[in-house]
């Protein structure tokens, strides 16, 4: 089953960038307290330079960050099959990642501030000792519309995986004949390392 990233995870993206340009406004604003504690600044000249600076930041801040939050979110889809999560992302360089059900600990749920906003959520992977990041989480599925139901989905395959995995490590198929013969060559073996020992 092919699931893509609903579109509100492109709005969500934007709303980012706004909040991180308030800030921006925000602090040049708090950086008017200097020329009021520096009796030799002029204030016209510090105000022209700061809103310079900052204009200059926003600017390159959204020149840079939108193309590459449109054609990352464009090229970002999960698949979910029988035994494993599959994630394919990527712009320059693709990357598919495989997560087995077998390695799968958990599934988190995760809704910030402006997927609530926006209806959307997003469900973390977790799994047993294999993540390479600080995070605590293999992959993540974001942007998604119906992530109660998913989420609600992914858990109950994670424990038909994880009781399909405990039946078959519990009811081994060991045939006797064969652990005969290893055991005969052992003796084969061993009788021969200890002629050669004298």
């Amino acid at each position: 089953m092919e699931i893509r990233p609903d579109k509100k995870l492109i709005t969500k993206s934007w709303l980012t960038l706004i909040t991180i340009s308030i800030l921006i406004v925000l602090l040049a604003c708090a950086l008017y307290i200097i020329p009021a504690l520096k009796g030799d600044i002029d204030f016209t000249e510090f105000s022209f330079y700061l809103w310079i600076v900052v204009f200059i930041t926003i600017l390159l801040m959204w020149i840079i960050s939108a193309p590459i939050m449109l054609l990352w979110i464009k090229n970002l889809s999960y698949f979910i099959e029988d035994d494993k999560i599959v994630i394919k992302k990527g712009i320059l360089t693709k990357i598919k990642q495989n997560i087995p059900f077998r390695m799968i600990t958990d599934f988190m749920l995760e809704r910030t501030l402006y997927d609530r906003w926006l209806g959307i959520g997003s469900i973390k992977i977790q799994t047993a000792g294999q993540t390479q990041n600080a995070t605590s989480y293999e992959g993540k599925l974001s942007g998604l519309i119906n992530w109660d139901e998913l989420h609600e989905k992914l858990r109950s395959d994670l424990t038909k995986a994880k009781s399909s995995t405990k039946e078959i490590s519990e009811s081994p198929e060991v045939n006797e004949g064969a652990l005969e013969n290893i055991l005969i060559e052992l003796k084969k073996i061993s009788s021969i390392l200890g002629k050669g020992k004298q």
